[in-house]
């Protein structure tokens, strides 16, 4: 079965089976993460792994939440 590439970024969200894991921490060979039952993650658990291990940890996984809209800055004022 062919997976589509991943793009990890950090502070994404995957439902992964009954369980959410979301990406805290991203390097190039290292992956920090917070796994738990519920997506306020209050009852989560901080782990890290290498990248290799957690794109398997992944295989078959939602992505729920992409990142967080970034902030821009408000349109410059128009002078007449």
């Amino acid at each position: 079965m062919n997976f589509p590439p991943m793009k990890l970024q950090q502070g994404q969200v995957w439902k992964c089976g009954d369980a959410y894991v979301r990406i805290v921490h991203l390097e190039r060979l290292e992956v920090g993460y917070k796994s738990a039952s519920n997506l306020t993650f209050s009852d989560g658990k901080h782990q890290h792994t290498s990248k290799k291990d957690f794109c398997r940890l992944l295989k078959g996984a939602t992505l729920v939440s992409p990142l967080p809209p970034e902030k821009s800055s408000p349109p410059p004022a128009q002078t007449a």
